[in-house]
């Protein structure tokens, strides 16, 4: 694995609450001094390990950079290579640059639509594993690939979108991407309901009708016209999207005519009492007047002749099913946690300093360098 060192000034400053993103309980690293060397050396990884739970990036990272301030490192290489929290801290820094690629969120989405690749982003969820390692884990679940398959179809998308990283041969998923596992779990078959290389416009269609059913021409602006018709058709097809059924766009009015000066049937007046004011479809109607589809269609063309009652149509709706909802409101937590993650970054970031070493007299707070990792990348097309 390549790297490419950047030296950096971070500022350590007082940084405004930002939504809920990822919670990271924290353990200080914990340092024993050699008075004889008069030096002071990290612990071994296992101290400086981060707990992954559920609370605000932005205090995460405020208690990092308390940790970082009390920190002495016998090196930059030091720092490097066994500290957790600047793994962490170095992982958010590349996120921030990915995230400023206008088509990453469409990367993003397009990278989770395959099984294959949340299988590999749930095992690597759990620790570091080789390529060889991955192939064993795939092989438990049924799945024969080679490991130039493994690399890339499954394993360099996931990198190309701050999911995973890869440190001495082995991958393993980054903060951002063990919270995106967690919301990914039962979302599974995700590849089975949306395209996997799309402009997202069905994700799109999805997030609309998340509070309210819509109507087809409510759609335009949000996605291009002339894909409208073809979206919500392939919606439809895998049952996540549902519009009222065929002629229930009809409604039925009652006129200003006075009924009393017409001769009705029994039956032809308890399907104009049945009439709501604001309109009712035939279907309803028919429920209401407890007499078959068929038959209500027959006497409501007979009130029609009597002028007593008349049709508009209503725009076609569409809502979304119960799973439909589901695949929503998993997208909406995914969005969620972009939109957090991309503030949290922005955060670092804005506090971090220029490239000289900088040293406040009299008391106040010293800048040192840190350096960063810039993760080298797999020179050739996207796999998504």
């Amino acid at each position: 694995m390549t790297y490419v060192i950047m030296y950096m000034t971070y500022v350590m400053t007082e940084k405004p609450k930002q939504p809920n993103f990822s919670k990271i309980k924290l353990q200080s690293p914990k340092l024993r001094h050699d008075l004889r060397q008069g030096s002071t050396h990290m612990n071994d990884e296992n101290t400086t390990a981060t707990t992954i739970e559920q609370t605000s990036l932005a205090d995460t990272l405020k208690k990092m950079e308390e940790t970082c301030r009390t920190c002495k490192p016998l090196s930059m290489t030091a720092c490097v290579t066994d500290c957790k929290i600047w793994k962490t801290k170095n992982e958010s820094r590349e996120l921030h640059k990915s995230m400023q690629d206008p088509n990453f969120v469409t990367d993003l989405l397009n990278t989770i639509k395959n099984r294959r690749r949340l299988q590999i982003l749930q095992t690597i969820s759990r620790g570091q594993y080789s390529i060889d390692r991955l192939q064993q884990e795939l092989k438990k679940l049924g799945h024969n690939h080679s490991q130039q398959t493994i690399i890339e179809e499954y394993v360099d998308p996931l990198v190309e979108v701050e999911l995973a990283h890869e440190a001495e041969g082995k991958y393993y998923a980054t903060a951002f991407g063990s919270k995106l596992n967690e919301i990914t779990k039962s979302a599974q078959d995700i590849e089975d309901l949306l395209p996997p290389h799309s402009e997202c416009y069905e994700e799109k269609i999805l997030a609309g009708l998340i509070n309210q059913p819509k109507t087809y021409e409510q759609f335009n602006g949000s996605i291009s016209t002339r894909s409208i018709a073809r979206v919500l058709s392939r919606l439809q097809t895998v049952g996540l999207v549902e519009t009222n059924k065929e002629k229930d766009h009809v409604f039925f009015f009652k006129t200003q005519r006075n009924p009393n000066k017409e001769k009705l049937s029994p039956t032809e007046k308890k399907v104009h009492e049945n009439i709501l004011e604001d309109g009712i479809s035939a279907r309803k109607l028919a429920q209401g007047a407890q007499i078959s589809l068929r038959r209500t269609y027959k006497y409501l063309r007979r009130l029609k002749g009597k002028k007593l009652v008349f049709t508009r149509e209503k725009s076609r709706t569409y809502a979304l099913t119960i799973k439909g909802l589901q695949l929503a409101m998993t997208l909406q937590k995914i969005h969620d946690l972009i939109t957090e993650a991309q503030l949290a970054a922005a955060q670092l970031i804005k506090h971090e300093g220029t490239t000289q070493q900088q040293h406040v007299e009299d008391g106040k707070k010293t800048v040192v360098q840190l350096p960063t990792i810039q993760y080298a990348r797999p020179n050739r097309a996207k796999k998504l």
